[in-house]
């Protein structure tokens, strides 16, 4: 893991990426992925950074990181369409 983050910062900096930018999208993403380990409940998530719910609400807003997108991405998609097996079935018969 960390050759991959020695990597990902060569990249970063590289790019020209700035250190401010560079740090929150570091923050946006490793909310997001505690996010999404907690099913979009911010206790939860609070709790596993060691940081209180509001602080977590606040830093979310600051980076731009809405909730109802998580929480979008978690839901199963649509049910498709089930095929109708009886009616095979009874042509077989």
């Amino acid at each position: 893991m960390k050759r991959e983050l020695d990597s990902l910062v060569t990249q970063m900096h590289s790019s020209g990426i700035p250190y401010d930018e560079a740090v929150r999208e570091f923050k946006k993403q490793y909310l997001r992925e505690v996010l999404v380990a907690n099913r979009g409940n911010q206790c939860k998530a609070a709790d596993e950074l060691g940081m209180h719910r509001n602080t977590l609400s606040r830093t979310m807003a600051e980076l731009g990181l809405d909730l109802a997108e998580v929480r979008a991405g978690l839901k199963r998609p649509p049910r498709p369409e089930r095929p109708v097996y009886g009616a095979i079935r009874q042509g077989y018969r």
